[in-house]
């Protein structure tokens, strides 16, 4: 593979969706088959120090350039893709010399330009779109292939000085454990940049604050014959917990901006006992207590209303909004922004209603923000990609190794 667009069509057709239910790491085994063509990729490009770990971590270093001292930066992507849908026998239509009109997909699903007007500024380039069955996986292999080809760039050209720059793809990312078993002290990096952002020029500088909200309700089971006065069903209170929760406020359907919500995402469940995972985010971090105060308000006035039953609710730590741990390396965005506008483009300082495996390492000491990859609907079937974008992210990703190499560590 030499070309950024082979990369990421090999990438994209390598099933690797996630399982937050799974006790393994990875959450499913054929992540691992991505990351072990990855590791071979990294040793074909000529990177030193390459390894992947038991867990199907891999990560790599393309050396300093002679006689440069600058301190070393670290690119990471996730190999997986998002559990809510299938990404098995992805066929990615490459549409060149897109005509900047609706896009006819299978199963009656069209990509339509009122729905999602970026599309009309990527007439005459190259997208590329699901065929409308599976999930494209952009969400981050368009971050995998640009790691990949900028590295290769930077092995085989001494242009410019460098420091170290060291490439990082993890596992699990989508189920909130993308950085469980990265090693940050054997990395030593100053900072690092997650090329996990949609479009082009993007600089992201705060995530959510996220909790994951378990509810499970235990009621009573008997035969509906005889269930007068002894039966509780457990399906039907947890429909009254679910419709208590807010619609008109605090759900992603009605919110945008710094907003933030309670989200209802998967249930099942019995008679005898139901559940419901709830994500909860929110830009600020104490609003996720007053969303946990809330579902347990919701609770008691069930068990008030019928004594029997029993509902059990667990707060499940996710991530945390980078805003504060970026500050700790300031350069990291100082030099984000100067590398974007040397690739040609407006920097954008925004957020991102949702998180990255920035949002943990940097919360763990290594400030990380996110960037562009040119990826667009992630965790959809309408999902697709720029390649004029992506091209772009590797020339960012060229530019912030050349301004950290104007750095001494």
């Amino acid at each position: 593979m030499t070309s950024l667009l082979d990369r990421f069509l090999v990438y994209v057709k390598i099933d690797t969706k996630a399982d937050a239910h799974s006790d393994e790491y990875p959450s499913t085994r054929k992540q691992l088959t991505l990351c072990r063509l990855l590791k071979e990729e990294c040793e074909a490009v000529g990177l030193s120090d390459v390894h992947m770990n038991e867990y199907g971590i891999v990560t790599g270093t393309i050396p300093a350039t002679p006689g440069c001292t600058a301190p070393a930066i670290a690119f990471f992507a996730h190999v997986d893709t998002s559990p809510e849908f299938t990404g098995e026998n992805v066929q990615p239509q490459v549409r060149t010399n897109y005509d900047g009109k609706d896009v006819v997909l299978k199963e009656g699903r069209i990509l339509k330009v009122a729905d999602f007007p970026e599309l009309a500024d990527k007439q005459g380039e190259t997208i590329i779109t699901t065929d409308g069955t599976t999930l494209l996986g952009g969400d981050d292999k368009s971050g995998i292939a640009i790691i990949m080809t900028a590295a290769a760039k930077l092995i085989n050209s001494q242009e410019f000085p460098h420091g170290p720059v060291k490439v990082c793809f993890t596992c699990d990312e989508e189920i909130g454990h993308g950085t469980d078993h990265i090693d940050l002290d054997t990395l030593d990096c100053i900072c690092g940049y997650t090329l996990d952002g949609d479009g082009a020029g993007k600089i992201d500088t705060e995530t959510f604050s996220a909790d994951m909200a378990v509810v499970r309700v235990s009621g009573i089971n008997i035969h509906p014959s005889i269930g007068k006065g002894k039966m509780v069903n457990a399906i039907r209170y947890l429909s009254e917990f679910i419709g208590q929760l807010p619609m008109g406020t605090d759900a992603p359907e009605v919110t945008t901006d710094r907003q933030g919500f309670m989200h209802p995402y998967e249930i099942s469940g019995t008679v005898a006992q139901a559940s419901v995972e709830i994500i909860l985010r929110d830009f600020e971090t104490k609003q996720l207590k007053k969303y946990a105060n809330q579902l347990q308000k919701i609770a008691k006035g069930l068990i008030e209303k019928e004594p029997r039953l029993q509902i059990e609710i667990d707060i499940i730590e996710q991530y945390r909004n980078m805003r504060e741990g970026l500050k700790k390396e300031p350069r990291a965005l100082e030099k984000a922004v100067a590398a974007t506008e040397a690739a040609g483009l407006k920097p954008v300082l925004s957020i991102i209603r949702g998180g990255t495996d920035g949002s943990v390492l940097t919360e763990k000491g290594l400030p990380t923000p996110n960037l562009s990859s040119g990826q667009h609907n992630p965790h959809s079937p309408l999902e697709w990609a720029s390649l004029e974008e992506m091209e772009q992210a590797v020339e960012v990703v060229l530019q912030l190794a050349k301004r950290w190499g104007e750095e001494t560590a």
